[in-house]
């Protein structure tokens, strides 16, 4: 069915199929759409093209038509309008073109500059002329409109359904949903033990980077998930540490909308930024069960907060630092109000230099350390000297705790890497190839031979091995082992 618009000069020209669908999940499940799309080469066909003058761009399959930053497609299809090489743009629907009038009316004022024509299922429209132009105009309104209703209906069920702490998050390591959709606890004791033994290790070390040391020096890891969801173990690292911690789901609280989307610079995706707690959207308490107390996450929270070194726009203190002064990161100068610093090059001293490696004024003041932290030390001990006992108590008990819970987290990882040595050992002999003669010898029938052959023994059965395992590999293995003694003696 050809068009009365199509002329001889949009005919030398070429047309242009342009194929989008807005998510990767509609890409693999809606197939349908997909080949109505393709089928557009036979419209192009029938308003007059020929086969080989028609080229298809789908480069933009799987990505949102609300703005073309990441749409290499629409702008090679731009590209190609403004080189004057289109004389017609077909989609099944304009709607896929760009779903945002700031990239709708560019694209209808360049095709209406170039002469180039845009069709869908409905009809063939000129941008050039003033009805084709209202009538793409109107669809490009009506399209953004529409998409905005969509995202306000779904973000309105998603928010109600986030209130009631109902929203199916993915959930961090150590809590896992029951076929019933329940969140409950990952049922491997070592798991919650190890989850366990990292939040009382940080509230006595008090820093991330401590307690990643203290895990890896005593070959303690951490419980990870891979790209699969599935459970596995590595070291620790400051960033698995520091994400643990500061996940709210431990304390047995559902958020929503802990992060908000940083702008992205140009030819980049949007990054995401972590909000303070007070601008979290929504939190719903005791929704999961909690590895630790509310008020011992906002003690965490808190003291990783205080360890920024981050002086004069956050005011924290800093983590503790090595030397043997008593107020490093705490102490303030009194003239102006600025954090002073622990210098031991000469003699031990605290120094307000902020105004003289800021502004290049002269230092505000010198302080020597002794007198100060003596008397700070003597302070100290004239209040703690009616409890020093009972303090001395709780923290041997408090040690002799770490150390128990320490000690049975290495025992469980032992007993969990033998196991794992035992069943990789098992499974190796089941594949190892001189095994099979040895059970066709062992399943030999003990008075002659099988009715089946010659040989006088029985068959030995279809050769299994273990689900998720790939035997050719071990099979591969085996056979460049011949030589070697089995890891296990026969009988």
């Amino acid at each position: 069915m050809k068009s009365e618009l199509v002329k001889p000069i949009h005919l030398a020209r070429r047309a242009v199929v342009y194929i989008r669908q807005s998510t990767t999940h509609q890409v693999v499940t809606n197939q349908e759409s997909l080949r109505l799309q393709y089928a557009l080469r036979q419209r192009a066909i029938e308003l007059g093209w020929h086969e080989a003058g028609i080229d298809v761009i789908d480069a933009d399959l799987g990505i949102s038509g609300a703005s073309a930053a990441q749409r290499s497609g629409f702008k090679e299809l731009v590209g190609r309008v403004g080189l004057n090489e289109v004389g017609l743009i077909l989609s099944i629907d304009v709607t896929r073109l760009a779903r945002n009038c700031s990239d709708w009316y560019p694209l209808l004022d360049i095709c209406g500059l170039h002469g180039c024509l845009i069709a869908d299922r409905d009809g063939v429209y000129d941008p050039g002329s003033a009805n084709g132009r209202l009538l793409l105009g109107l669809k490009g309104t009506i399209s953004e409109l529409e998409l905005h209703t969509i995202r306000s209906r779904l973000t309105a069920g998603l928010l109600a359904k986030a209130e009631r702490g109902e929203l199916a998050l993915t959930l961090p390591i150590g809590l896992v949903r029951d076929p019933s959709g329940v969140v409950v606890k990952d049922p491997n004791l070592e798991v919650q033990e190890r989850l366990e033994l990292l939040f009382e290790t940080f509230l006595k070390l008090r820093t991330i980077a401590k307690v990643m040391r203290e895990f890896n020096d005593r070959g303690l890891e951490l419980p990870r998930r891979d790209r699969h969801g599935d459970l596995h173990w590595a070291r620790a690292t400051t960033a698995a540490v520091a994400a643990i911690l500061k996940n709210p789901a431990y304390a047995g609280a559902f958020v929503y909308g802990r992060t908000r989307l940083r702008k992205p610079s140009e030819g980049r995706l949007p990054t995401k930024a972590p909000k303070p707690i007070e601008q979290w959207r929504i939190i719903v308490k005791d929704r999961y069960p909690p590895y630790i107390a509310w008020q011992s996450y906002e003690k965490i929270r808190g003291i990783v907060s205080d360890n920024r070194a981050e002086y004069m726009r956050n005011k924290t203190r800093g983590a503790p630092r090595e030397g043997e002064l008593l107020l490093q990161g705490i102490a303030w100068c009194g003239r102006c109000g600025h954090k002073m610093y622990a210098r031991y090059k000469r003699r031990a001293e605290y120094v307000c230099n902020h105004l003289r490696s800021h502004q290049g004024l002269p230092a505000c003041q010198y302080i020597r350390a002794p007198r100060v932290d003596a008397a700070v030390a003597q302070a100290f001990l004239t209040a703690l000297a009616p409890a020093e006992i009972d303090a001395l108590s709780c923290a041997r008990r408090a040690q002799q705790q770490t150390y128990k819970a320490i000690r049975s987290n290495a025992e469980q990882q032992l007993e969990r890497r033998r196991y794992e040595a035992a069943l990789a050992e098992r499974q190796f002999n089941r594949v190892d190839p001189r095994q099979p003669a040895r059970r066709r010898r062992a399943r030999a029938p003990l008075g002659g031979g099988s009715e089946g052959g010659s040989s006088g023994r029985g068959d030995p059965g279809p050769f299994k091995v273990s689900p998720g395992y790939r035997s050719d590999h071990l099979w591969q293995q085996g056979a460049e082992r011949q030589s070697r003694p089995p890891l296990r003696p026969s009988a």
